[in-house]
């Protein structure tokens, strides 16, 4: 189980800047797109083509500092450094945490949408 950080003041200004409809538009696209860029750098992963990987983990870095996942962009950043730095073994334990971590944080943002900002 992994302890997820969300930003709510990120949020605050999506909704203060967009209402509530563009922000509620902007959250499901941004976890639709994290959704399908997670299941790619599964494969991936799988397949061990690091360099793709590497820029569809670093594509979640941006959509999750957009609203406000701290801790996935975190790990995220983990998974780029472990690829760079070609270790191999620390990128494993770091990619399954990213997979535990974004699983989290998807439920963190649908179980906020119930919650009024």
């Amino acid at each position: 189980m992994e302890r997820v950080r969300l930003d709510p003041d990120r949020l605050e200004v999506l909704y203060t800047r967009l209402g509530e409809d563009g922000a509620d538009n902007v959250l499901c696209r941004a976890m639709e797109e994290m959704a399908i860029r997670l299941k790619q750098s599964e494969k991936l992963y799988g397949a061990g083509a690091s360099g793709e990987l590497r820029k569809t983990v670093h594509s979640l870095i941006s959509i999750s500092d957009q609203i406000g996942l701290d801790t996935l962009a975190d790990v995220a950043r983990d998974v780029v450094t472990c690829i760079d730095s070609g270790d191999w073994t620390a990128l494993g334990a770091t990619f399954a945490r990213l997979i535990r971590t974004s699983d989290q944080s998807l439920t963190a943002i649908w179980d906020l949408q119930d919650v009024t900002i």
